[in-house]
């Protein structure tokens, strides 16, 4: 029970009179006064009854006889129930009216049937309608109700029948519609019972055993549960369908009852009166004093608190509540607006300390979330005050979200607030609202407590309720020594690196990083193993030997439940993991020859580090048999053609080991006959000199003539080497006998003996030379004055065409035919099939051409020479000219059919004859 006297008192509501509208002349406004004689009035739709709109031009209809007793106005619907009498004498009748459709000018009636039950008369006591149309119970004073089901606007669709029946006058009747349920709460003087109307048979419950008096209970809204209210004089009572509820004691007899947006409207008398009867609340006296109380149940204040000379009744409609008394006045209370009231009972309550209840009025006026954070700062502010931290701590966490967390962070920065703060801070991570910052200090805040159990909750929460940063906390939890929690965080949301950084450089555990790198996908793990492979190699490192061959090859996260082949594995470069092998050549051979053998297209680096290891091992190994091994791999690797496109790097790493064998083979990969001929003569191993020369003069003939100049250097009895390379000489006829005679006298040991067989064989062959050459001159001559005989013929006596047959198709010669003045005469249909110019004989065409090519070639040399000497003498770099002219082939010899090693006279002799036979020489038909 709640004693009212303890409620705070505010000024919710604003009262006034009302008054007429203003006259056309402009006076002042008169206090409206309603008609005399107001027995029932109700509201709804937009009126008093009789009909008062808002614009208080009153307007009326007879609607009985004799009076109206009751009056019942639906608030969804335009429809009004009314219970009178048109007869003298107890002779009730409902009458339901139409207010939308008319009759005459007045609402239209659409029903009318007697209110007594049967033919027992007693007097009409309460009228309730239920909203759906569908439910109406009139209450009587010699205790029975009497419930009409169906649509109670039409006769034929209701049905009218006794529910209840007592000794006690009805007081008080209410609908309660919850769900698809139905309730009817009927009160008594004495008694109050439930009655389910939507259960077949009516059951009903017996809820209390006292009552109210008339116009003393009244249904209340979703807010306080559609609960049933009845006001005795003592207390207010709260009922459900099935249990009777909380009470309130307000004290002094209760006239009138209603509920309004949630506040209960209690009319009671003033206790300064006499006191009136318990059943005879219209029969006030004009003299009494009344007061009005409107009561927050919620909060458990008194919104309101006015007195008035004899209220007739409590009516609410256009957001407002009016006030009827009995001189015929209407009071108006208007609600403040939320913020005004707020405002106005703040100041009250929170100098008075009473911030729970300022809350509660915050909340049950729906004040916005930044005006109830306002109250709860100043609530927590006021408790910080007073030393009671962890009541203060509790507000400002209702303000997280809208309060700065600075404000309250400052506050609880003191260690023995420490605990106080991790609350807050707690509660601040739970909403995702903490930035790096507040993670930092929170994990702070558990270390400094040492509070594991609590840490652990805080970091072991599952994917989805995450709401810190968990790189700060990676941070914060390492830089505290807790590295378990570290790496259980960093694991759990794949911060590889900081795994890796704490199981290395704190934990120093090396397999289990090791193992964490294999379970990471390619390219995370490919970056891990660049960045951490050096420590490790150095820690474990078979193991780390035997990840970087799987990452190598055919890389697949260890962690994959897919069957084999359900994943194409990737493969890393393996070059770039050679650094990772610094000062572990064992693992670095054993890696590359992996590498070598699984997969032949490795990158060319992974070639040159092996060639270049297995050459340091070899140089450096004393053993004789294994050092043949070494000499053997390296040897091979070599010879497996992949050093093709570093061919240069590969020599300067056997140069560099003094690897002979591996030095000669690359020069002849290389077709550097040259360097081998010298790489034997710098180690004087003459037999191989002329081993290179027999076998590589052919593609390079240069290497006989350095032959000889070597052994003719050398101060030793070379003169089986020297006769053998002159042979050659002789055979090829690659050097001229001085320039032979002359590279030898540089040689003291070489006497004439040594090249007298090779001078001989050469004299001799140069006489032969000459006789054939003296031969050849006689017969151009010869040839020379045969052609001059013929063209001297051709000049003065007619040319005799004797042919009989076609040079070309040898058949016999027919008219019309074609003559050449060589003596080939053709048919002249073979003639235009075969010829290629109308004015040359196809037959001696060929050999024609050639030797005007070779006379435009000199003509054309002549030239360039002229051309060459001319740029040469004004040109300032000379060589320059010479190096261009020698780039576009001009000093390179022309080799002609007829040309012959004879005199150049002879040449030029017999390239002027030719010349001149083929001018003379023209066709002729």
């Amino acid at each position: 029970m709640a004693a009212y006297l303890q409620w705070r008192r505010f000024v919710f509501f604003d009262r006034e009179t009302v008054k007429e509208p203003p006259g056309l002349d402009g006076a002042g406004a008169k206090p409206f006064a309603l008609p005399p004689g107001i027995a029932v009035c109700d509201s709804g739709r937009g009126s008093l009854i009789w009909f008062l709109p808002r614009s208080l031009q009153l307007s009326s209809f007879q609607a009985y006889k004799l009076r109206v007793t009751h009056l019942y106005q639906l608030k969804q619907h335009s429809i009004l129930v009314s219970v009178g009498e048109d007869e003298e004498g107890i002779n009730p009748l409902v009458k339901v009216w139409n207010l939308e459709k008319r009759d005459g000018g007045n609402p239209l009636c659409t029903r009318i049937f007697p209110a007594i039950p049967g033919n027992k008369p007693t007097v009409v006591s309460c009228l309730t309608v239920h909203e759906n149309l569908n439910f109406m119970a009139i209450g009587f004073a010699d205790g029975s109700v009497v419930l009409t089901k169906g649509d109670i606007t039409r006769d034929r669709h209701s049905k009218t029948q006794i529910l209840h029946e007592g000794s006690y006058p009805v007081t008080g009747l209410a609908f309660r519609q919850a769900g698809k349920t139905t309730h009817l709460f009927v009160v008594t003087t004495e008694n109050i019972q439930s009655y389910m109307l939507s259960v077949k048979d009516y059951p009903h419950l017996e809820l209390d055993t006292h009552g109210c008096g008339l116009r003393c209970s009244s249904l209340s809204d979703p807010s306080q549960d559609l609960q049933f209210i009845v006001a005795g004089n003592e207390c207010v009572y709260l009922y459900q369908p099935d249990e009777r509820g909380p009470c309130f004691a307000f004290e002094g007899q209760k006239l009138i009852v209603h509920w309004y947006r949630g506040y209960l409207i209690v009319v009671s008398k003033d206790r300064k009166t006499s006191p009136k009867s318990e059943f005879a609340g219209n029969e006030a006296q004009n003299s009494d004093k009344q007061v009005l109380n409107i009561y927050d149940l919620c909060n458990k204040f008194i919104a309101y608190s006015s007195i008035f000379d004899d209220i007739v009744d409590v009516l609410a409609e256009w957001g407002s509540l009016y006030v009827l008394t009995r001189d015929g006045k209407i009071h108006v209370l208007q609600e403040k607006d939320t913020q005004t009231k707020l405002e106005a009972c703040k100041s009250m309550l929170f100098r008075k300390n009473l911030f729970e209840m300022a809350i509660n009025l915050a909340k049950s006026h729906h004040l916005d979330s930044d005006g109830l954070s306002e109250i709860f700062r100043q609530y927590g502010d006021h408790l910080y005050n007073k030393g009671n931290h962890d009541g203060a701590i509790q507000q400002y966490i209702r303000t997280i979200g809208k309060l700065e967390p600075s404000y309250v962070i400052r506050k609880f920065l003191d260690a023995q607030r420490i605990h106080n703060l991790t609350a807050y801070l707690q509660t601040l991570h739970l909403q995702s609202l903490a930035n790096a910052d507040h993670t930092t200090l929170l994990l702070n805040c558990y270390t400094k407590l040492k509070d594991s159990s609590k840490l652990e909750e805080f970091i072991k929460t599952s994917e989805s309720e995450v709401r810190f940063d968990v790189e700060t906390a990676i941070k914060v939890l390492r830089q505290a020594g807790y590295y378990s929690h570290a790496v259980y965080l960093a694991e759990k949301h794949a911060h590889h690196e900081w795994y890796l950084k704490i199981q290395l450089e704190d934990i120093k555990n090396y397999q289990e990083a090791l193992r964490y790198i294999g379970k990471l996908p390619f390219d995370q793990a490919e970056s891990n193993m660049k960045r951490y492979g050096k420590i490790l190699m150095h820690h474990v490192p078979n193991e780390t030997t035997e990840l970087l061959k799987i990452l190598c090859t055919d890389y697949q996260p260890s962690g994959d439940n897919e069957g084999p082949g359900m994943l194409e594995g990737k493969k890393a470069n393996s070059e770039e993991f050679i650094p990772v092998f610094a000062n572990n050549s064992r693992e670095l051979k054993a890696f590359l020859e992996h590498m070598t053998e699984v997969q032949a297209d490795s990158p060319q680096g992974v070639y040159d580090t092996l060639l270049e290891l297995r050459l340091q091992n070899w140089a450096h190994e004393q053993d004789e048999q294994i050092k043949e091994k070494l000499h053997n791999e390296a040897l091979t690797l070599l010879k497996s053609g992949r050093f093709k496109t570093v061919f240069d790097k590969a020599l300067v790493l056997c140069q560099m080991h003094n690897f002979k064998d591996g030095v000669l083979y690359l020069y002849e990969q290389g077709k550097l006959f040259q360097q081998i001929m010298h790489y034997h003569m710098q180690n004087e191993q003459y037999k191989k000199v002329i081993e290179v020369c027999e076998l590589y003069g052919d593609q390079e003939a240069c290497l006989w003539e350095q032959a000889l100049g070597y052994f003719a250097r050398k101060e030793e009895d070379c003169k089986e080497y020297i006769a053998a390379v002159l042979k050659h000489i002789e055979n090829k006829n690659l050097m001229p006998p001085l320039l032979v005679v002359q590279t030898l006298a540089h040689n003291s040991t070489a006497t004439l003996s040594v090249i007298k067989d090779y001078l001989v064989n050469k004299l001799q062959k140069q006489s032969r030379q000459i006789e054939q050459d003296e031969q050849r001159i006689q017969k151009y001559r010869e040839e020379t004055t045969r052609i001059r005989q013929e063209i001297e013929e051709l000049k003065a006596s007619p040319k005799i065409f004797q042919k009989t047959k076609c040079s070309i198709c040898t058949s016999a010669l027919e008219l019309p035919s074609v003559h050449f003045l060589c003596g080939h005469s053709f048919h002249q249909h073979c003639f235009e099939s075969y010829s290629e110019s109308d004015s040359e004989c196809p037959t001696c065409m060929p050999e024609n051409r050639k030797v005007m090519d070779m006379i435009r070639a000199q003509e054309q040399k002549r030239d360039l020479h002229d051309q060459f000497q001319h740029q040469l003498k004004c040109s300032s770099d000379g060589f320059s000219v010479v190096a261009d002219y020698f780039g576009r082939g001009v000093f390179n010899k022309l080799t002609l059919i007829t040309d012959l090693p004879s005199g150049k006279v002879a040449t030029t002799i017999e390239a002027g004859l030719q010349r001149e036979l083929l001018i003379h020489t023209k066709r002729s038909t």
